[in-house]
């Protein structure tokens, strides 16, 4: 069993060297780095654990699987938020990394008090050591923390589905099977019994579906990103905005769309399109994948509420 625990830690590590070597040189995802990071201390964890020799050691490596878990939910949320458009201010992200911490306080109490755990046995089985727990009463705000997540990812990819008209889809299957089966495998554990804790693989397997989707699978995001030429009628009252500057341009569409907030690459992506210049030639400005402008420019798209550049540029004529 233990084996098995270093193989699993081992193809954890991978994930952050995957990180630095082919995300991180596209665009900057600190989310995703924290979640890579949070996983690797998941599987450390249950490593030291089922190595332990005294309980004082397993209780400190519970600790340490626990500091990763609690942050686990939060980085898929935000994960999963990003790639459905959803942007949050900088106290919001603050609030939720102060609860997580608070989650982990509960847990350092194990050892000291009983209120998370009442007690706890060491046992071995298949060769590895394993607590045996029996919960204090604190203990169900955690089932509370991970269940109140999972239902924050399901709503964030219906919103996003329903704001989409059902775009997307290949990239919403990703996210539903990535949360389905976190869910799935959490209920599992904690209704049977395992000397082997499956949720560490599941943790592995959802992190490394999201290196997919940020590495390859980022063309499934919208198709129409850049909308074929469309021929304006000499009449039509497009030639004003030119004798706007970028800047107005910009100003004029954040005005009619209440409570709008963009991150820096949206910003970078919007000057782009009113630029007129194509996705490769942003692509190529900002030194970025074609891939990458095209997420950026679909979340764009759900903030303005448009489909289209053309529907950016009708904008400017009201």
């Amino acid at each position: 069993m233990t084996i098995a625990y270093s193989v699993v830690f081992a193809l954890s590590l991978l994930l952050p060297v995957g990180y630095f070597r082919f995300v991180r040189k596209k665009q900057n995802e600190p989310w995703l780095f924290i979640l890579y990071l949070s996983v690797c201390a998941v599987n450390l964890g249950y490593l030291l654990l089922s190595c332990a020799g005294t309980v004082a050691f397993a209780l400190f490596a519970n600790k340490i699987a626990y500091f990763g878990q609690v942050f686990v939910p939060l980085c898929m949320f935000m994960i999963i938020s990003g790639l459905c458009g959803f942007q949050y201010k900088k106290r919001v992200s603050f609030l939720l990394l102060g609860v997580a911490m608070a989650m982990f306080a509960m847990v350092l109490t194990t050892g000291h008090l009983d209120w998370y755990y009442k007690s706890v046995e060491l046992v071995r089985a298949d060769g590895a050591a394993k607590l045996v727990k029996e919960y204090g009463f604190l203990h169900p705000t955690n089932l509370i923390y991970v269940l109140s997540y999972f239902a924050g990812m399901l709503t964030v990819i219906c919103i996003s589905v329903k704001k989409s008209r059902g775009k997307s889809q290949k990239l919403v299957g990703l996210m539903l099977a990535v949360v389905i089966g976190n869910i799935g495998m959490w209920l599992v554990e904690k209704l049977i019994t395992w000397n082997f804790e499956f949720l560490s693989v599941s943790y592995l397997m959802s992190s490394a579906v999201f290196f997919f989707i940020y590495w390859m699978m980022q063309d499934y995001v919208h198709v129409d990103d850049v909308p074929p030429p469309v021929i304006v009628e000499e009449k039509a009252p497009v030639i004003i905005v030119d004798s706007l500057s970028r800047a107005e341009k910009i100003a004029h569409i954040l005005a009619k769309i209440p409570d709008c907030t963009l991150s820096a690459r949206q910003m970078e992506m919007l000057e782009g399109i009113l630029d007129g210049k194509s996705r490769k030639e942003i692509a190529d400005r900002l030194h970025l994948s074609e891939n990458t402008v095209k997420m950026h420019t679909s979340a764009l798209y759900r903030i303005l509420g448009v489909s289209s550049r053309d529907e950016i540029y009708a904008l400017l004529q009201n």
